[in-house]
């Protein structure tokens, strides 16, 4: 889905939208109630009452998007009111969101990057060089 785009930050908007706002109706939550900027490529997603759609506000180069995810079955684990009128989460975490789980994953596997990644694809190809040399 927002694989590609160049993300700064994910908000999720928490308690419930009025799902019949769209572009300019999102974009003013965005900027007078949550004190955002809906232009600097943050993504802002809202969620109804039933917790059965979501819609995600982005804005690119020149225009916004607004995708609309409807579920058949199922609810969004979505955030209930809390302090805060935004919850600033990872795109990872958006993702788990997005395919039915807790944005508060406990046991998801550590991300990998730098050194360890480099580390770890040196660790591969020599064990790929070692099997090859030995089936020889």
């Amino acid at each position: 889905m927002i694989n590609g785009l160049s993300v700064n930050y994910v908000y999720l908007a928490t308690g419930v939208t009025d799902m019949r706002k769209s572009i300019n109706g999102l974009s003013l939550i965005v900027s007078e109630q949550f004190g955002h900027d809906p232009f600097n490529g943050s993504v802002f997603v809202f969620c109804n009452r039933s917790r059965d759609k979501l819609k995600i506000l982005y804005w690119e180069c020149n225009g916004f998007w607004l995708y609309y995810r409807r579920l058949d079955k199922g609810k969004f684990k979505w955030p209930a009111e809390l302090n805060e009128q935004t919850v600033s989460v990872s795109l990872r975490e958006l993702h788990w969101l997005l395919d039915g789980l807790s944005y508060l994953q406990t046991e998801a596997h550590t991300v990998v990057s730098g050194l360890k990644k480099q580390l770890i694809y040196c660790r591969y190809f020599a064990l790929k060089y070692l099997i090859k040399q030995l089936v020889k």
